[in-house]
């Protein structure tokens, strides 16, 4: 049976706050694996993205003629505290909502676990996720297509096997790696492709036609 998704993600928002809580002022200006943002500013989305409402979001999409990219810049300006600590302060203050955009509810583990990532990566930081909520964003990821930041296109042409859960999603040729690994390359994350193998794996540097 499936878990609710809320309690899952205010125990992610939970953890990635504490490990926010020990690092210096440096390391949240380190780069993160989100290109072009740090780690400061991938915390301010997570403060932007659990304020959004669904009428939030259409309406800040219409605003900003329906590019997402200029969405979420602006949702980082707007979250983003002048300290490190405010910044913090603020996703503590939204730890606990339930508000979502207009997406699958099953989005919220993308967002909590990929950005997650994003973050403790590049310093070397490492969690456990729960084995579902990283199961439900890959199903999810794999369903969405490219131009939602999604991998449709790609798992058209190749399965993709984790080899730590019974998952196994898409046709073609076989990519094995751990399921977080998976997520994260189907998200875009090109430092997770040292995980995977198989002979699908050429499918994430090749364009698909």
């Amino acid at each position: 049976m499936k878990v609710d998704v809320w309690p899952m993600v205010h125990a992610e928002r939970g953890a990635l706050i504490e490990d926010l809580a020990r690092l210096t002022d440096e390391q949240w200006e380190q780069p993160s694996l989100c290109e072009g943002w740090t780690v400061h500013d991938v915390a301010a989305h997570l403060v932007d993205t659990a304020r959004t409402t669904r009428l939030g979001f259409v309406l800040g999409l219409a605003r900003d003629r329906f590019d997402f990219d200029r969405q979420n810049a602006r949702g980082v300006a707007r979250e983003r505290g002048a300290t490190p600590q405010e910044t913090l302060r603020r996703l503590r203050e939204v730890a606990s909502r339930t508000s979502t955009p207009p997406a699958p509810l099953d989005s919220r583990f993308v967002e909590e676990v990929v950005h997650g990532e994003d973050i403790r990566r590049p310093l070397g930081l490492t969690r456990s996720y729960p084995q579902e909520a990283v199961a439900r964003a890959l199903r999810l990821q794999a369903r969405t297509p490219e131009s939602f930041g999604g991998a449709k296109e790609l798992t058209a042409r190749v399965r993709l096997t984790a080899v730590d859960a019974d998952l196994s999603i898409g046709t073609g040729p076989e990519v094995k790696g751990p399921a977080l690994s998976l997520l994260l390359a189907v998200s875009g994350r090109r430092v997770a492709l040292a995980d995977l193998d198989g002979p699908g794996t050429a499918a994430f540097v090749t364009p698909s036609s």
